[in-house]
């Protein structure tokens, strides 16, 4: 890999175009060029990248599969929204090479330490700026580059620091010696004063002057004195230390700035609720329009739309089925130029993804504007394709009288869509195979603007269904809402509607308890208005807020509502399934989202967050010898009582270690739904502010205590070292 290959690099079937690749010697960039382009070139970081598949996985590849063989193909994915790099190489074992190579070197990016990353960060800067490629840089240079890594310093410090470093005198710095004079640099003052305050000889925390530290600040209470001595073990670089059981400043940094020393609960991110209890009881993570990877009127439908998804944990996914012109059902957005895909294909697609991120039940939510034939070949490909993957028949052969739980359900996809009768009736030949459009339409999911407006006659039309496709629906039949009296009297278990977004949330503001209630029974989902052609998204705490499970958004679309999604569904193992409150889960609750008050054992919170500082922020503006001005604001987002939000002063030129010692100050009267977002900005007087980075997570994952925020790009995607540091302190309200 570092002598370097030519690959083909494919974007269609028409566009092949050799380029030249190789790996840098810092052994995580990988560099390539076009022959012909003179010096222009691109490079990608291993780190960008989550996965190598071997032969015909892309859609690219299988468009091209006829004319060349799978061994010699291959592709990167990379994290985020980022799309794939399909790669042809010129003979099997040059494929090989690159395959296991690449996934060698995703392993050593995944299983670094944090002060590992924290070097090959420094490293990689120093690559990019080292242009005469002679592995040394002059103090000119360095200060060249400290303005690249968003540095702005004192020059007699910097000088003097970089004096320190060059140990040979030789007025240059190698890398090693880049690497001590960054570390110098970047010591914290503000760690070294914790690390004071606990420590009786300013030099090491004995071990139990960091019992009594994570007992006092971190809010570990009895297992503080088992732990301290697991932290010195697993953190401590000094081996003395270690054998004395004490730890150095370095070591307590390395903590701090660890996943132990994150704001979010380690222990919450694995799977740890019960799964035991009925669908209706858990929030369930949603995608609309899922087979599209931009806007609603003229994008890209696409096979990898839903890989993504279903990697981010999403469980329910949207197939809009329109009668295709050789008898072969297709997906696509109706009556738009968005391009076109066969059902087929998708459901083959969930064969393979599904379950490699969670193995709880996939909802496939199924649009159906075809005609009886191609319904029928619909239901052929589900059975054929899925197989025992494909739920056919209720659990144990008996008509439910609540909806089975995601545990027993493992591994199953699930078929929601209109159904003839219901699970009770055994459908003779006598019985009609016309279903009402009023199921749906009157709840605005016919997808377009107009559709809630449409008078009731014109709603109200048969359709034809196909027997063999609604067999296929067990527990997700899709009905027309008919008010909550009529649900609370009438509906069964396994019956769910859908709602446009302004529809759900009028139900919400006119009654949000009865809402509650009903969702505590039957499924429910939401989905953004027709309106929304740019693939925008609503906010879905409004949403769960009232109880609903399937909060479908445009997962394409990153911005403040998929981080919602992300922090939501980052807790209980990335699942996709994440348990209501307990009074959101009882058919008689008196839970009301606007009064939250009222409700038996209503327990609000204090929330104090000290905002202290940051480290190394990237820059937004790449001119050079612009710096950040970043400011930290933390939103909170809940019942309505709980929306707000409270933000730092700004500081001026320091995107790589600015200092707040802030505090804000917020009362959560609902903690159990409640999120809180942090939010990193770079103020500017005159426009909008530029966004920096953040990170979401449910109120009830926060680790008390010094911590830090490893920040997220706006595609939700790690921006290491980046990162700010709070001390944060949550009580009861009295």
């Amino acid at each position: 890999m570092m002598a370097g290959s030519t690959l083909r690099k494919v974007k269609s079937r028409s566009w092949k175009k050799q380029r030249h690749f190789r790996l840098l010697e810092d052994g995580l960039t990988i560099w390539y060029k076009s022959r012909w382009a003179g010096k222009g070139h691109s490079t990608f970081s291993v780190m960008d990248v989550e996965a190598v598949r071997e032969g015909h996985q892309s859609e690219v590849m299988l468009s091209i599969a006829e004319e060349f063989p799978a061994e010699l193909c291959f592709t990167l994915v990379f994290h985020g929204r980022q799309g794939n790099l399909d790669l042809v190489a010129d003979s099997p074992e040059e494929a090989q090479a690159w395959i296991q190579g690449v996934r060698k070197l995703i392993h050593k990016a995944q299983t670094m330490d944090e002060q590992e990353r924290q070097d090959q960060w420094v490293r990689d800067w120093f690559q990019k700026a080292d242009k005469n490629k002679d592995g040394k840089m002059n103090f000119k240079e360095v200060k060249k580059l400290l303005k690249m890594m968003n540095v702005e310093m004192n020059e007699d410090n910097a000088l003097h620091l970089f004096t320190m470093a060059d140990k040979c005198e030789s007025g240059s710095l190698e890398i090693e010696q880049f690497v001590h004079f960054y570390q110098m640099l970047t010591q914290r003052d503000e760690v070294w004063k914790v690390f004071q305050d606990f420590s009786g000889d300013g030099e090491r925390l004995t071990l139990e002057e960091l019992e009594t530290f994570l007992r006092l600040e971190q809010g570990e209470g009895d297992q503080s004195s088992q732990h301290a001595q697991q932290l010195i073990q697993r953190y401590e670089p000094s081996e003395s230390a270690v054998k004395e059981s004490s730890m150095s400043l370095e070591g307590f940094q390395m903590y701090l700035c660890s996943q132990e020393g994150s704001i979010f609960n380690p222990a919450l991110l694995e799977l740890h609720q019960d799964m035991n209890q009925p669908l209706s009881h858990y929030f369930i993570s949603s995608s609309h329009n899922t087979y599209l990877l931009e806007d609603q009127l003229r994008g890209l439908s696409s096979l990898e739309a839903y890989i993504q998804a279903l990697k981010r944990g999403c469980r329910c996914v949207e197939v809009d089925c329109w009668d295709g012109s050789d008898g072969e059902p297709i997906v696509y957005h109706g009556h738009t130029l968005t391009s076109k895909i066969l059902f087929r294909d998708i459901i083959s697609t969930l064969k393979e993804y599904a379950f490699k991120v969670s193995d709880f039940p996939v909802i496939v939510s199924l649009e159906n504007h075809c005609g009886v034939e191609q319904q029928t070949v619909m239901a052929r490909h589900l059975r054929h394709i899925l197989g025992e993957m494909l739920l056919t028949a209720p659990l144990d052969g008996q008509i439910p009288l609540m909806l089975p739980s995601p545990q027993e359900l493992r591994g199953k996809i699930l078929l929601k869509a209109k159904k003839l009768g219901g699970l009770e009736t055994h459908l003779d030949e006598t019985l009609t195979d016309e279903v009402s459009d009023e199921d749906e339409m009157a709840n605005g999911d016919a997808e377009s603007p107009s559709a809630e407006d449409l008078p009731a006659e014109t709603t109200n039309k048969k359709s034809k269904l196909s027997r063999e496709l609604s067999d296929l629906v067990v527990y997700c039949k899709s009905v027309h809402f008919h008010g909550f009296e009529h649900a609370r009297s009438q509906a069964k278990c396994y019956e769910m509607s859908s709602f446009s977004e302004s529809k759900a949330k009028k139900l919400a503001k006119d009654a949000g308890s009865e809402f509650v209630r009903c969702n505590a029974r039957q499924l429910c989902r939401t989905y953004p208005s027709g309106l929304r052609t740019d693939s925008s998204n609503y906010n879905p705490q409004d949403m769960w807020n009232v109880g609903c499970q399937i909060v479908a958004l445009n997962f394409q679309t990153a911005g403040l509502e998929m981080d919602l999604n992300d922090g939501r569904f980052r807790q209980n193992g990335c699942c996709g399934y994440v348990l209501k409150p307990d009074f959101m889960r009882d058919a008689d609750s008196r839970f009301s989202p606007d009064r939250p008050e009222d409700r038996p054992g209503y327990k609000p919170a204090r929330l104090s967050i000290q905002v202290i500082s940051a480290q190394q922020l990237p820059k937004v503006n790449q001119k050079e010898g612009s710096i950040v001005d970043p400011l930290v604001r933390v939103e909170i987002y809940g019942v309505p009582q709980d929306q707000t939000r409270e933000e730092t002063s700004h500081i001026n030129n320091n995107g790589f270690n600015p200092v707040w010692n802030e505090t804000l100050n917020f009362v959560v009267h609902s903690p159990e739904l409640a999120l809180v977002r942090f939010v990193v900005e770079d103020h500017d007087k005159t426009s909008r502010n530029d966004f920096i980075g953040q990170f979401t997570l449910p109120f009830t994952c926060i680790q008390p205590g010094y911590r830090h925020i490893h920040l997220l790009s706006k595609d939700g995607t790690a921006i290491p070292p980046s990162s700010v540091f709070v001390n944060v302190s949550v009580s009861e309200l009295t």
